[in-house]
């Protein structure tokens, strides 16, 4: 790779970063309105599983239409969620056998979580240093 093509992967990768906080941000608040309306509500207290499985979700769909927008296919998108969900998937048993703590298992998941993407990215280097 070239030191162009560096730029534009480092660059694709902090917009793919950004993509997954404001997925964080916008549709878990906006999830946790959804449930305040109907009078439900889950907590990281009492159900860790929900709220890493919630963080997968959000995170991953906002990076999903992130790389929608700058034109991915379907597949390359599928892979990146796969490479979000891997950490939350591994966890959430964890978690139910309280193996991990709560508040582990979430910095866990957003630690697992980057490199995993960039190994996804890697993968397929020649759409993302573009």
């Amino acid at each position: 790779m070239g030191n162009q093509q560096h730029h534009g992967f480092a660059r694709h990768y902090v917009e793919m970063i950004l993509a997954m906080l404001v997925g964080m941000l916008v549709l878990g608040a906006a999830l946790r309105g959804v449930l305040a309306l109907t009078d439900t509500a889950y907590a990281m207290s009492s159900h860790p599983e929900l709220v890493v499985l919630e963080m997968a979700f959000t995170m991953s769909a906002g990076m999903a239409l992130w790389m929608r927008r700058r034109g991915h296919a379907w597949p390359g998108i599928g892979e990146m969620c796969a490479a979000m969900f891997l950490p939350a998937l591994v966890l959430v048993p964890l978690l139910s056998l309280d193996v991990v703590a709560p508040d582990a298992a979430m910095a866990w998941e957003h630690l697992a979580m980057l490199p995993l993407m960039f190994v996804v990215m890697l993968r397929r280097r020649t759409e993302y240093g573009v």
